[in-house]
């Protein structure tokens, strides 16, 4: 595994925190959303303007992504899916503008991994209660508990892995590919990684984000319902 290095580091009482390029990409996409998402919701109208309709297409489309998928009574994770929808997509794809994707750090993978295990449990919990919540585990009998356990863990690392897997593969592609062309010539360097370019940061950057995001509320369902 790559080791990634801090641009900086501080210290935090006893804690040392790293600062990498990952990170900081990430504050970057943040702050983007952020100014974007407020240039979309201002000034909103009955009769919605050109900036207001854009807005409107995607959180319809979360909606009908998530009424499809995981019913009309799911409606309320419609603002989560979207944040994930978006956030995912944009990380996977800075490799468009000549950067790493974050998710090709294990830790951004990992956390992301682990934000979708703890709003499945904690809606689960939420809905059904504790009490019913561990009794589940041993349900439809008592010796599958370690099975249901097991289950329930290996779901972030799958999402984990999955991710990390596909966007490490990804970037290591991208880098030979520029690395060969280098000695052909600089134009070629332009031209020929254009498609590559397409197909991994675009086409495969989205069907990751896809496939996060239809695991994550498959299972939001399926656990919650159990």
């Amino acid at each position: 595994m790559e080791n990634i290095e801090p641009i900086f580091s501080f210290n935090l009482w006893k804690f040392q925190v790293d600062i990498t390029l990952s990170i900081i990409v990430q504050w970057a996409i943040i702050l983007i959303l952020t100014l974007l998402a407020f240039y979309l919701t201002t000034s909103l109208r009955e009769r919605p303007t050109r900036k207001q309709n854009i807005g409107e297409i995607f959180v319809e489309t979360i909606i009908k992504l998530v009424k499809e998928n995981m019913g009309e009574n799911y409606i309320g994770f419609v603002p989560f899916v979207g944040t994930i929808f978006i956030y995912l997509l944009l990380m996977n794809m800075t490799g468009l503008v000549g950067i790493e994707p974050p998710t090709k750090d294990i830790n951004v993978a990992l956390a992301m991994a682990l934000i979708a295990f703890i709003v499945i449990q904690g809606y689960t919990i939420k809905r059904i209660g504790l009490l019913h919540y561990f009794t589940g585990y041993a349900k439809p009998f008592a010796a599958m508990l370690p099975m249901n356990i097991m289950e329930r863990i290996m779901l972030p690392l799958s999402l984990c892995l999955r991710l990390f897997g596909n966007m490490t593969a990804a970037a290591v592609i991208m880098d030979l590919a520029y690395e060969g062309l280098h000695g052909v010539g600089f134009l070629a360097q332009i031209g020929l990684p254009i498609f590559l370019h397409f197909y991994f940061d675009i086409f495969d950057g989205a069907i990751q984000m896809i496939i996060f995001l239809m695991l994550t509320m498959i299972n939001i369902k399926i656990i919650s319902e159990h």
